[in-house]
Parts: structure tokens; sequence; C-alpha cells
């Protein structure tokens, strides 16, 4: 359950009627009509409460999980594209949740952001 589930029931209920009136209710839609990575980070950062962070989280979590990778989609990324285990995109199992939260906790400290740089440099 949500910490705020009255808030987080609006906006997937205005996600899934974003989805209804643009794709006809077609989730996958979203990602395969879009023939370039500018073009899917448009239409997902078009979703009801996705700025510019988790459209780009997004859009790495489709090419590197679900192997969705329209020409330009590491530009469309940023720096969630690379190799880093910096967000959810990256996250494919328990030891992976644990690099990934080790890397957050370690940027936390230096108080910079996810898509700063990487915790090797």
């Amino acid at each position: 359950m949500h910490r705020y589930p009255a808030a987080m029931a609006k906006r997937a209920h205005a996600i899934a009627q974003h989805l209804v009136e643009h794709y006809d209710g077609d989730t996958a839609a979203l990602w395969t009509t879009a023939r370039s990575g500018q073009k899917l980070y448009d239409q997902v950062s078009a979703l009801p409460g996705f700025a510019e962070e988790k459209s780009q989280i997004f859009v790495a979590l489709l090419a590197k999980r679900f192997d969705v990778k329209p020409r330009g989609w590491k530009a469309a990324a940023g720096a969630f594209s690379d190799g880093e285990p910096r967000s959810a995109a990256d996250v494919d199992s328990e030891p992976k949740l644990r690099e990934v939260q080790a890397w957050k906790k370690a940027q936390k400290a230096a108080k910079k952001s996810k898509s700063e740089f990487s915790l090797k440099g």
C-alpha cells in the first residue's frame, strides 16, 4: 500500500485515462508507436506525473529490461542509459536493488542527484 493511497489512486487513474484517450487503452502502444528515442521520451513525458527524470528512467527501464530500444533511446534516457546502478531501470534482482540503494545513499551523502555522475567517478 502506498503511503498516500488517495493521491496515488488519482495519479494511476489519470495515467489510465491518458492511455485510453491517446492509445485506445493499449498501454504497449506508448512504446510500440515510438519510432525514435525522442518520440518515446515525449510520449512517456506526456503521461500525468512524469517529469524529466521519471521519463528518462522509464525510457531506460524499457530499454534495459524489455529491449525497447528505438534509435536515440540512450540520448533520451540521459544518464540513466549507462551501466551505473542508479534507478529502477537497473533493478532486476535483489542484489541489484541493494546496489541501487547503496549508490543512492552515496549520492545523497555527497549531495548529488541520481543523474549527476557515477559512484565510481
